[in-house]
């Protein structure tokens, strides 16, 4: 695309400040300096490094000079961070994307940025500067020449290279809130970051250059932040001293790829990502936006037999800093992708090793999975990304980013499973089997996104038919009273990713691809496989995060009798020697929230939406309402998670956790608490039973049970819903005692929560004016009960008067307290989803 200089031209000529540029280095890039004669001469005495981009490092000034002899010619331009805060914020790995180019605008040498989200595809110049006119480009730095020599020219390209290049001040001042939705928030007391470039320089060691692609790399100090400033406002976490945050920034200029890449169409069914772009040029009989997935380039030596070695395999080599098991099952689930490749007619096109020392893990040519140490807070999530072409979609580069605390999350929950520290005998290694066991599938799965494929959380129910599910370990009760923890996570490549990538990878006859593609994927429908990937409103039945089984109904059944089983039983062999006993809770968490993310998954049968990916003709059922049974059943289970005995823990557990001693502070694995120091079981059963509720009475879940009902009398309803509630718990019969106290907390909880619907300005007036009748009804009943009550459930029934009192004196500002979060507790936490970080970057979270 051709870029209108003129218009350039004059918005620089007053020499304003280039893209991303610090007003301290402005004054460099205004300069206009006459050129030296030739490029020879201005550099002798430099050292030279010969590659893709030539350039010169000043040993004197400590600047890098670059040799631009490709002025109008595209490149991929690469900006990473090679360091992280380990706070859980900006990490190793992460990185952008973009098409660039170096022009030439009067005295200035640019470096530009294209468009590739609009285009013209058409031999017509006209129509395409049509396009081209009608959008914006990024002129990301201005450079002054040092030297002309030729078509080349001389620019001294340190000022870009020092910079925030990944743009993390801004992040560093932010802190992240609890539980399992990210919210940025200022944070309290602390300062903003800005780059100080007396303490930022080139880092020369990792500045390198090859044929195909020249490496710069630069350390950058961020100033002014404060003690308070940070993750969780815990500054040391940021840096040992939270007032100067120094990381490592990378960025690359890599050649384009040749143009011999061929595109595959989008199709919603693939699980595979989209690739898009608007082409003005289409016929009106055609879309507008063309869609296609992202995939690496493979290709078969011998095109037509099956199985054929490919030209290239692909390979994705393995950090070398993980610990020796943790590196080696990284290898190993990694390497279950083979199956699926050999599935699709490749032989070894699939590749895992061990990253080669002294290669640079930053370098184009490698596919890493980086192994990145935290603090700990917040717990460990993990991404794969990928650099993409922007032209095509193909995928250049594959990134993988792991939390070096993966494994350890799950070795808590099978210490807390399996009580395993009993005096005078060896301690079980099927805790580390477990972990060891979810760090191959995990390598499977974040691979596996940056071969292109979405989650698949309809997987589960077929047999754990994919590695892009979120997998809950499987365990079970034995007859002896013993968890059998041995079958935890699925062994090899899913079923549902071996037709994912035939369908994605396998190599047609020429002409023969749409035929090809269409096959595969009526065998894939036709074998019972369904695909639903990320998607709001916790809808589909059978789609869920962090679920195992069949059907979800009968998991939890098996979750709470193992969670009771375990915790009836629970003590101080959960924890090791020496350990001190507040560290019970630790365990216990996992263990007491054990159901956490099958109440989830149970309460999406309630106001449920069977659905398929369908295209027209393709045989698949579109959408069909739950059955009425199916959503009853699925509202007791619901139900029974929120009784005083599912609520409840032994009298003899209570009395075994102490309040923390030093050393051992509370933190994100604790409960909240509202009783100070000690212990509160209260507050812990208060986390859990505000979770079904909100589940339950979520105002989407409401408007659906109104509008099935309204078309089809058989369904539940929002009403009849809320009465069985109602009827569970400040209806049914008095209990004294802890589980007395129990049972008023979740009364408290189901008004709340009900008050909380029927108040919320975002619901519709359908679902907020039946939540009213509802909390109206609750009320006559209780001025009917409660001079009768006993004192503890009068005084239960009074507060609930009173609630409901003040909501109606202002119903649109009522805001009642908040509920007890959950402690963060996925068998390994992941909660950011799809993010698209900048044009050509695609970026997944498990």
């Amino acid at each position: 695309m051709k870029l209108n200089y003129n218009m350039l031209a004059l918005i620089l000529a007053a020499g304003g400040i280039a893209h991303g540029q610090t007003p301290a280095a402005a004054p460099a890039a205004r300069s206009q300096a006459t050129p030296a004669a030739s490029i020879t001469a201005a550099t002798q005495g430099m050292k030279k490094y010969e590659g893709y981009f030539n350039f010169y490092y000043d040993e004197k000034t400590g600047k890098i000079f670059l040799e631009v002899d490709k002025l109008e010619k595209e490149f991929l331009y690469f900006s990473s961070l090679t360091d992280g805060v380990g706070s859980g914020g900006p990490e190793r790995g992460q990185a952008s994307s973009a098409i660039a180019k170096f022009v030439k605008v009067g005295p200035k040498i640019l470096l530009v940025e294209p468009v590739y989200s609009y285009r013209a595809i058409t031999e017509n110049p006209d129509e395409k500067k049509a396009v081209e006119s009608a959008f914006a480009k990024s002129v990301i730095w201005g450079f002054v020449p040092a030297a002309v020599e030729g078509d080349k020219v001389l620019i001294d390209l340190t000022p870009f290279i020092v910079r925030d290049s990944q743009n993390i001040a801004a992040r560093l001042g932010v802190r992240r809130a609890a539980g399992p939705v990210t919210v940025p928030q200022p944070a309290g007391g602390g300062g903003s970051y800005r780059v100080d470039e007396t303490r930022s320089v080139l880092y020369l060691e990792n500045t390198k250059n090859f044929p195909k692609n020249t490496e710069f790399e630069a350390l950058i100090t961020f100033t002014g932040g404060s003690p308070n400033t940070g993750f969780f406002g815990g500054g040391p976490g940021l840096a040992p001293d939270p007032s100067a945050v120094s990381v490592k920034m990378h960025q690359s200029f890599v050649e384009l790829p040749d143009d011999k890449y061929k595109t595959r169409r989008f199709d919603a069914r693939s699980a595979f990502g989209m690739f898009s772009y608007m082409d003005f040029s289409a016929p009106m009989n055609e879309p507008i936006v063309k869609r296609f997935i992202r995939r690496h380039r493979l290709e078969k030596k011998n095109p037509g037999s099956a199985p054929s070695e490919a030209v290239k395999p692909i390979v994705y080599y393995i950090d070398r800093g993980a610990p020796g098991p943790v590196k080696q099952a990284l290898i190993e689930g990694g390497a279950f992708w083979n199956e699926a490749f050999e599935a699709a007619g490749y032989k070894n096109a699939f590749q895992v090793k061990e990253l080669p020392e002294g290669a640079d893990p930053m370098d184009i040519r490698y596919n890493v999975v980086n192994w990145v140490n935290r603090n700990g807070s917040p717990r460990g999530f993990s991404f794969g990304s990928s650099y993409l072409d922007p032209r095509t979609g193909e995928i250049i580069k594959g990134v993988v980013t792991l939390g070096s605390d993966r494994h350890r999350q799950d070795y808590l929950i099978a210490e807390g499973l399996l009580q395993p520290y009993e005096d005078g005998k060896p301690v079980s290694k099927a805790m580390q089997e477990l972990a060891l066991a979810r760090i191959r599938q995990l390598s499977a799965h974040e691979i596996g996104h940056t071969l292109g494929f979405n989650h698949n959380f309809a997987a589960s129910p077929k047999d754990r038919a994919s590695v892009m599910d979120y997998p809950f370990p499987k365990f079970s009760l034995k007859s002896d009273g013993t968890i059998d923890i041995s079958d935890s996570y699925a062994k090899g490549i899913g079923s549902w990713d071996k037709r994912a990538v035939m369908w994605g990878y396998t190599e047609f006859p020429a002409g023969k691809e749409e035929e090809g593609l269409e096959k595969i994927m009526q065998e894939t429908l036709k074998q019972g496989f369904i695909y639903i990937p990320d998607i709001g409103g916790n809808t589909h039945p059978t789609s869920h995060q962090w679920d195992d089984g069949s059907n979800p109904i009968d998991q939890m059944t098996n979750i709470l009798a193992v969670r009771r089983k375990v915790l009836d039983n629970f003590s101080e062999k959960a924890i090791r020697k020496g350990e001190p006993m507040a560290t019970i809770e630790e365990v216990l968490v996992p263990i007491y929230l054990l159901h956490r993310y099958q109440i989830e998954a149970v309460a999406k049968s309630v106001g449920g939406l069977y659905f398929t990916h369908a295209v027209k003709n393709d045989g698949q059922v579109t959408t069909r309402m739950v059955e009425p049974k199916e959503q009853w059943r699925a509202l007791e289970s619901l139900l029974s998670t929120i009784t005083p005995d599912a609520l409840a823990l032994p009298e003899g557990l209570i009395q075994k956790i102490p309040p923390r001693p030093s050393g051992y502070p509370a933190g994100l694995e604790t409960f909240d608490r509202h009783t100070g120091p000690t212990f509160d079981p209260i507050a812990a059963a208060e986390s859990a039973a505000g979770t079904t509720l909100s589940y339950l009475l979520d105002a989407e879940r409401a408007a659906r049970l109104i509008e099935y009902n309204a078309r089809d009398s058989k369904q539940p309803g929002l009403m009849p819903v809320i009465d069985k509630l109602l009827e569970s718990t400040w209806k049914a019969p008095a209990t004294a005692g802890y589980k007395g106290e129990l049972q008023t907390l979740v009364n408290n909880l189901s008004l709340k929560y009900l008050l909380s619907l029927a108040a919320n300005a975002k619901a519709p007036e359908n679902v907020r004016g039946e939540a009213l009748l509802k909390v109206d009804e609750l009320g006559s009943w209780i001025k009917e009960k409660v001079a009768a009550a006993p004192a503890k459930q009068k005084a239960n029934m009074m507060f609930g008067l009173a609630q409901i009192e003040e909501f109606h004196k202002n119903p649109d500002k009522f805001q009642p307290a908040s509920v007890t979060a959950m402690p963060p507790g996925a068998p390994i936490m992941g909660h950011m989803d799809f993010l698209r970080c900048s044009e050509g970057n695609e970026v997944f979270d498990n």
